[in-house]
Parts: structure tokens; C-alpha cells; sequence
């Protein structure tokens, strides 16, 4: 791939932008020599205002999403994006959020500009456990746990039952839910449809991967290990 278009997909700016940086001697190599828009770099030994270029294409990283922001490139308010680099919002592939934690939920996150792994991830036939700890409104009564492991507990509006789901009390108000599906504010609706209310909700795993000492706003990359976690048994 030619340098201009390699630069601009990750968000550098456009084509026209981008041969400005060569133009202007902002791209270079390791060693600072500048680069010119023909040469054969090695991704690894590209420079841009003296910064390594961002990952290549296959960038996932590991958000630990604070509640207040929204998985969302447009909407109002702070977003997702805005705790990562801006261009990472202008990167082609685009970087996706695989799944989403609603705006009051706080947690790991996961993003990817690869849509193979997002559709691994996603598709109901990985049933990739997700932990969530759960903070509610209302004492539990002690029947919540059977019914939600009983694959027959229905959601209104849904046509299906859930899968049976996890349930771990700690509290008579605190407890951690595993659930092995993505429906939509499926933690929100499950304990509504046993007449009780979230009022704090936290997702702390997906698959084998955790936060790792993640602080709410940080990020970091994945590497093979890690995707290989993720999809541990």
C-alpha cells in the first residue's frame, strides 16, 4: 500500500492532508530521514511529527468506558472516541465498538477496526460470558437466581427466552450476573421483569478478559495473548 493512503486510513487526515506531511518533511524514518510518498518503509520504522505511526489495520484495544459516556460516534455529550486519540475516529476500517454498554453503564469495552473478530465475538454461537456487577434498587427476594438460570425467563417485546444466565449474590442488594448473550439493556430488563431496578451496573469480563488495572478512561491495545484470553474456555 502506498504511504499517502497506508497514513490516511489511520486517521491522519485525507489524501490531500497527508501529502502535505510528506511536502512539509513531517514524515519520516527512525532515524529522522525524511520519507517520500513512493518509498517501501516498514510500518514499525514510520514517523510522523517524530511519533511512531499508529497500529496498522487489526487494532483492537480494551476500553475501561466510565459511566456519563456513550459508545457513539455523533451523539451529545462525551463519547467514547473522545478518550482516544482523535483520528482514531477517522481511521478506515473504521474502529468499532463490539457491542455496547449504555450510557450509564461503566466497564470493559471493547473496540475493533477488525470486523472478523467483531462478528466472532458478537455472534451468538461464541456465547462469550460477560460479568457484570450489579448494584440495585430493591433487596432481592432469593428467587431471582433460579429464574435466571431457568432459559425460560422472558423479556417484554421479545419473542424468545433468554439463555439461562448466571447469578451470584453477595448483598441483599449487590450481586454479579454472567450472561451468555447481548440483548439489548438485557441486565436492565431481566431484573425489571423480576420487579426490581439497576442502579449502578458495571461490566468487569468478557470471555477470559478482564480490565487488567484498567483506570475509567484508559485504554490499551490487545495483543495475541490477549485475544487468545478473550476466548478462552
Amino acid at each position: 500500500m502506498k504511504l499517502v493512503k497506508l497514513i490516511a486510513n489511520l486517521g491522519y487526515g485525507s489524501r490531500k492532508q497527508v501529502q502535505w506531511l510528506f511536502r512539509e518533511g513531517r514524515v519520516t524514518d527512525a532515524e529522522g530521514e525524511v520519507l517520500y510518498a513512493d518509498d517501501q518503509v516498514a510500518h514499525e520504522a514510520i514517523r510522523v511529527d517524530g511519533e511512531p505511526l499508529d497500529a496498522p489495520v487489526g487494532l483492537t484495544i480494551a476500553l475501561h468506558k466510565p459511566r456519563g459516556v456513550t459508545c457513539s460516534t455523533k451523539d451529545k455529550g462525551r463519547l467514547v472516541y473522545d478518550l482516544l486519540p482523535p483520528r482514531y475516529r477517522d481511521r478506515d476500517p473504521v474502529l468499532s465498538t463490539v457491542g455496547r454498554l449504555d450510557r450509564d453503564t461503566s466497564g470493559l469495552l471493547l473496540l475493533t477496526d477488525d470486523g472478523g473478530l467483531l462478528h466472532r465475538i458478537i455472534s451468538p454461537k461464541a456465547k462469550l460470558p460477560k460479568v457484570y456487577e450489579v448494584e440495585l434498587a430493591e433487596d432481592l427476594r432469593g428467587d431471582e437466581a433460579g429464574q435466571f438460570a431457568s432459559g425460560a425467563l422472558m423479556l417484554e417485546a421479545e419473542k424468545t427466552p433468554l439463555l439461562p444466565a448466571e447469578l451470584t449474590v453477595h448483598a441483599p442488594r449487590s450481586a454479579t450476573l454472567v450472561l451468555h448473550e447481548g440483548r439489548y439493556h438485557q441486565v436492565r430488563r431481566m431484573f425489571a421483569a423480576v420487579g426490581n431496578h439497576v442502579d449502578a451496573l458495571h461490566r468487569s469480563r468478557v470471555g477470559g478478559l478482564g480490565l487488567q488495572g484498567l483506570e475509567e478512561g484508559q485504554w490499551r491495545p490487545l495483543d495475541a495473548t490477549d485475544l487468545d484470553t478473550l476466548f478462552a474456555p
